[in-house]
């Protein structure tokens, strides 16, 4: 597995990790036994980078990560996690300094360590990221050894871009696949600048770049796909990368011609975000050990036809998304 660094984060990490957002709730159940099995598997396969959150299944998906570090021992495994979802959406007063000791308490315990390697802003509103004293308490907790660094995960470009300004903000985590090229324009050139690690989210915006999906395709009801197609829940955004599902589907099969012999469509989607220039670690999630295994095996291929993708974009994508995040 390729390792990157980004000089803020200060640690080497592969660059193909496991986004553990399916663990706790919101793409049907994943039992306990499957879920340890498949984090054993990622690690088995040279992944090292682990993203969960305190509000994946309000705990489950950062307790079963606990256990699987507990289990694995010191093998070298970096964990990042998210807090400030806890509240409600859209609540900026929230961001306290009495909630983010409360929220970082709850996931060392449910993590099972002392110091958490990367706690995240989990999507908080807007203004959150322009406030001096949200970051005097993040720099509190870092000399207080309850974090090592922290980063932001963002909906929106311009969220991305105030966090990087920011000094001791060591990573950020955005939406950034073949449907959502906006990124690549200013947020991953003034990451990189910044020493800034990039961490790709939803890479294969939620299951449609796997091209496993059609027309007939059904999610169950506790299922993020089927019930937050509108954003009735949360940011729409974060369903399908926003893009409207027939969409998504057609420029797949535009995209489906570029696989090489031998890879699988989500392996080629994965391996078109490392081949981004300051891209740091990309987090596709997994439902089971293969397509744990599977995920993993995108670092070997060699680069895909970034050119089309692009072209593929312009064409059908970029009218749903590009103005919106």
């Amino acid at each position: 597995m390729e390792k990157r660094n980004a000089g803020r984060l200060n640690r080497q990490v592969g660059v193909v990790g496991l986004g553990c957002w399916q663990l706790g709730a919101d793409w049907g159940e994943v039992d306990e036994s499957d879920a340890l099995a498949l984090l054993h598997a990622a690690a088995d396969t040279g992944v090292d980078f682990f993203d969960t959150a305190d509000v994946y299944g309000d705990g489950r998906s950062e307790t079963l990560v606990g256990r699987f570090l507990k289990e694995r021992k010191d093998d070298g495994i970096f964990v990042a996690t998210k807090m400030g979802r806890r509240l409600p959406a859209q609540v900026a007063e929230g961001y306290s300094r009495e909630n983010f000791l409360a929220w970082n308490d709850r996931s060392r315990r449910n993590l099972g360590v002392d110091t958490l390697d990367l706690v995240q802003l989990h999507c908080p509103p807007t203004a959150v990221y322009s406030r001096d004293e949200v970051y005097d308490t993040l720099d509190e907790m870092v000399e207080q050894q309850r974090i090592a660094a922290y980063g932001v995960s963002v909906e929106k470009v311009e969220e991305a871009l105030e966090a990087i300004r920011r000094p001791h903000v060591a990573s950020v985590q955005i939406i950034l696949n073949a449907f959502r090229l906006k990124p690549l324009e200013e947020v991953l050139p003034r990451a990189a600048e910044a020493g800034v690690a990039i961490i790709a989210r939803v890479p294969l915006a939620s299951g449609l770049l796997t091209g496993k999906y059609d027309r007939a395709t059904t999610f169950g009801a506790d299922d993020h796909r089927n019930y937050n197609r509108n954003g009735e829940a949360f940011d729409v955004g974060e369903t399908f990368s926003g893009v409207p599902y027939e969409v998504g589907l057609e420029a797949v099969e535009r995209l489906r011609p570029l696989v090489p012999e031998g890879a699988t469509m989500a392996q080629f989607a994965l391996r078109w975000i490392v081949d981004q220039s300051g891209v740091t670690v990309v987090i596709p999630g997994a439902r089971n050990v293969e397509q744990a295994r599977s995920n993993a095996r995108a670092a070997e291929l060699g680069p895909v036809d970034g050119k089309a993708v692009a072209e593929v974009y312009d064409e059908l994508v970029r009218p749903h998304v590009h103005d919106r995040w």
